[in-house]
């Protein structure tokens, strides 16, 4: 039986009149590489920030390896409010921090990348390392950390090693082609110590060269550091290459799931991207 590491249970994210994600129900299995696809405006990258506590959901929850990270379930609230001295019992909103979500063993990268600029590779990847970090202002202060800071620095050398950074571990990470810009990103990402990876359209701007090179990477990652990765993408010879399975958003709404062969054939997930004639 395969082990759950990401559920999706009943989110629905609303802002204002405009409902962005309508009741989306997914998992993710350990190991599993699983793509969230679907046309532009379809609710990904919101699905994306309430699974790592970005938004918190106008309903709905998440679990992350067994355990409940996200809640909100508005009617538990109204119920609370009548039960006076024992409202308490009856909340049911969990809305964690990104930062604790990274640390409970999930990190992302971002459609737009989001590197420091006036920073090197190696600097980019060691800031990511600080949510693995046991010191505290005292002993950060008093240098009583060193130990755990030079072991940190040598964990990033291995991986920028890893990842074929290690040659340009100097660089201001704006210099670096695109292609490495977006490795870098997937780097910093891995120095949080992740067990799921979520990539938010790794292959946005590449050319066919460097998306060959990405679908191999992302694969070579996954076995390299035992990963199970959620991604959202629209390149579709990756995701059909890389992924186990596929789930179709369409305006906030889940209207396929399913294996690459049965996604391609899918009708509705057809309509959905090339549209659908009047006579039709």
């Amino acid at each position: 039986m395969s082990e759950n590491v990401l559920k999706v249970e009943n989110v629905t994210m609303q802002f204002g009149g405009v409902v962005a994600v309508d009741n989306l129900n997914l998992e993710v299995n350990k190991g599993e590489i699983v793509a969230l696809i679907g046309p532009n405006g379809a609710g990904k990258t919101t699905a994306f920030n309430v699974i790592t506590g970005v938004y918190q959901p106008t309903n709905g929850a998440v679990w992350f390896q067994g355990e409940k990270i996200v809640e909100n379930h508005p009617q538990g609230k109204m119920k609370a409010m009548y039960k006076g001295e024992h409202a308490g019992e009856y909340s049911q909103v969990i809305a964690p921090t990104p930062d604790k979500v990274t640390r409970l063993g999930m990190a992302r990268t971002f459609q737009n990348i989001r590197l420091w600029k006036s920073q090197t590779v190696f600097e980019n990847v060691l800031i990511a390392k600080h949510c693995r970090t046991a010191s505290n202002v005292f002993s950060a202060t008093f240098r009583l950390n060193h130990k755990e800071e030079a072991a940190q620095r040598a964990n990033v050398e291995e991986l920028l090693e890893t990842v074929g950074l290690s040659d340009v571990r100097d660089e201001l990470a704006t210099s670096l082609p695109y292609g490495k810009q977006r490795r870098l990103e997937i780097a910093r990402a891995l120095a949080a110590e992740p067990k799921l990876l979520l990539l938010d359209e790794p292959a946005a701007g590449m050319n066919p060269q460097e998306t060959d090179e990405l679908t191999a990477f992302i694969g070579e990652i996954r076995k390299r550091f035992g990963l199970t990765i959620f991604l959202i993408e629209h390149h579709m010879n990756l995701v059909m290459d890389i992924s186990e399975r596929i789930y179709v958003l369409d305006f906030g709404k889940l209207i396929a799931q399913g294996t690459p062969a049965e996604i391609q054939n899918n009708k509705r997930v057809i309509d959905a991207y090339l549209g659908v004639s009047e006579d039709a």
